[in-house]
């Protein structure tokens, strides 16, 4: 058994005492107004701060938790930290994590694959020291820090309706190590009862009452272990952390029950689902997009804060950023996110960003796309104006037309427009009345020039207020396929997108009737059914969506592309071969 390297942060610089008088803590006491307000838009590298004081009051220390950041596919892969594509997590990382102005950090631990048998379920010292070890660093780095059970709750938690008191056992076990471990933490540290749970083979009131039993127990043996631990702050999950208005009720019956003043309710949310994954043609943010998002954020202030008890939402994303790029068009991304930021904070709810590598490299310790975590770090503090798209799109040939945009000011006024560094002349260039923004005619064809395919020209939409929008000026013809063949394995349509972009695609049998995995919807997801390849001029057809089709049916597909131009295109499949047809 590998020796762990001994927590660090000792040796480097002096970090406020766990045993910080009262008085002091209490002058740390911060209202939500002022935490949620303090934030700019320079992300460059500082010197770690000594931890904040963490205010006595459970709903002022969430504030202060805010905006938050998780550490996603590292200590939860499984079965090691570096198996699911990370770098092993360094001291340099979390000082760079702290340094983009994120208070707190979530550390999902996926424990199974590091315990022993029964009865004692014993968590490998080396890993519980590894585990401890990051901890201790992001606690150095004055973060908040969020310690689970991660992947543990589909791993065998969810057996509990056919395995109760196996589980129960292995549950109580592995939270009476965790908490013996790090009771002599300081305040800074909390404990998530265990992410996400779901059960096997169980109705609604038999699930409802396994995660109030689960949620109970972690409560008495933290709160047992001492320590620390008397007065740690503990967050419980909704089932599958779900912010549906049922299951919130019935954790908020779970809270209340425990009367402790020191408990978090905790959901997750990634945005409505055919959104976040680009599936059954919903491709833009729009008003039922948009009016999922605010109504599932009243819900939990209604349910949680107005009633006195502070929340956390532990993760938020789009799951298609997290499957590949492409799957949510950048401009309806960057809505969401400015959105999400602005109902987050009029709902006084904390959050924590999802990465699993999808936003920060790790390695190279950058923004994959530094003007989305712009717009996510500027949504901590303001609005920012968007528009109806971040692209225009000019046809090939044809005489030019002057192109309108719709703002979306969100409070804000427009300032300039610019294209680098040089100021477009208003009434000459472009003309701006209300939230309509149009670029003319004579301007769009000096922009796209001699109107080679793909992005000719980049605008920047300045405001008073938040991040400007960038827009695109884009030389587009309409895209061209042609005949293939491949197997059920590998299959590519050729695909000349002559500068324009893929939206997405739907799939249907000669009788109309829906094809392809998704049945319930001729749009297939994106990324899952295809996929675009822009630099092999291709549309890769997965092994997913082609072995879902009959055998000997031709299939219709009807490619969407964001310039409005739309492709049909013909597939077969006879055994493992496909044969694609433009006819």
């Amino acid at each position: 058994m590998r020796k762990q390297q001994a927590p660090q942060h000792r040796r480097r610089r002096i970090r406020l005492a766990v045993g910080t008088p009262l008085a002091l803590i209490a002058a740390g006491v911060l209202a939500y107004g002022a935490v949620f307000g303090t934030f700019g838009d320079d992300a460059e590298p500082q010197a770690a701060a000594a931890p904040a004081p963490v205010p006595d009051n459970a709903m002022a220390a969430v504030a202060s938790m805010q905006p938050g950041w998780n550490l996603g596919n590292s200590l939860d892969a499984i079965p090691n930290e570096t198996n699911w594509g990370q770098p092993r997590t360094t001291e340099t990382l979390l000082d760079s994590v702290r340094a983009q102005g994120f208070k707190s950090i979530r550390i999902p631990v996926t424990w199974s694959d590091h315990q022993g048998a029964a009865p004692n379920y014993t968590i490998d010292p080396a890993y519980m020291s590894r585990v401890k070890q990051v901890v201790d660093w992001a606690i150095a780095d004055g973060l908040y820090v969020i310690l689970d059970v991660h992947h543990d709750s589909w791993q065998w938690t969810s057996k509990m309706s056919t395995d109760h008191d196996q589980v129960r056992a292995r549950f109580d076990a592995t939270w009476t190590q965790i908490a013996t471990a790090f009771r002599n933490e300081p305040a800074q540290l909390v404990f998530e009862s265990v992410n996400e749970p779901q059960f096997d083979n169980a109705d609604n009131t038999r699930k409802a009452q396994m995660l109030n039993e689960l949620n109970t127990s972690f409560h008495k043996v933290v709160r047992a272990s001492g320590g620390n631990n008397k007065n740690r702050l503990l967050m419980l999950p909704t089932e599958v952390c779900t912010p549906d208005q049922r299951l919130m009720d019935n954790l908020a019956t779970t809270i209340k029950s425990l009367r402790d003043s020191r408990l978090i309710a905790t959901v997750h949310y990634y945005g409505y689902f055919p959104f976040s994954v680009n599936v059954a043609g919903s491709t833009r943010f729009d008003t039922q997009v948009r009016g999922d998002l605010d109504k599932t954020f009243k819900r939990m202030r209604d349910t949680f804060v107005a009633q006195g008890i502070p929340v956390v939402l532990g993760e938020y994303g789009l799951l298609g950023y997290d499957h590949g790029p492409g799957a949510v068009e950048r401009g309806e991304m960057l809505k969401y996110f400015e959105a999400l930021g602005h109902a987050a904070r009029t709902n006084k709810v904390t959050t924590v960003l999802w990465d699993n590598g999808s936003f920060y490299d790790r390695g190279k310790l950058r923004w994959k796309d530094a003007g989305l975590f712009r717009q996510i770090k500027s949504s901590w503090t303001t609005r920012s104006a968007t528009a109806s798209s971040d692209r225009v799109f000019v046809p090939k040939s044809g005489p030019v037309k002057d192109r309108s945009l719709a703002l979306n000011l969100n409070g804000a006024t427009l300032t300039a427009l610019k294209q680098g560094t040089t100021k477009l002349v208003s009434g000459r260039d472009y003309t701006h009345s209300g939230n309509r923004l149009t670029l003319k005619a004579a301007t769009l064809t000096r922009l796209v020039g001699d109107r080679s395919p793909g992005v000719n020209a980049t605008l920047q939409a300045g405001f008073s207020r938040g991040v400007p929008w960038r827009i695109q000026v884009i030389s587009y013809d309409t895209p061209v396929q042609s005949d293939t063949t491949g197997t059920t394995a590998s299959f590519r349509v050729p695909t000349q997108f002559r500068g324009d972009v893929l939206a997405t695609m739907q799939a249907a049998y000669a009788d109309g009737s829906n094809a392809g995995p998704t049945s319930w919807t001729p749009y297939q997801q994106f990324n899952t059914a295809f996929a675009p390849d822009y630099a092999k001029k291709s549309i890769r057809l997965t092994p997913t969506f082609l072995k879902s089709l009959k055998d000997n049916a031709r299939v219709k597909l009807t490619f969407h592309f964001w310039s409005g131009a739309t492709v049909t295109y013909h597939v077969t499949k006879s055994g493992s071969a496909v044969t694609g047809t433009t006819s």
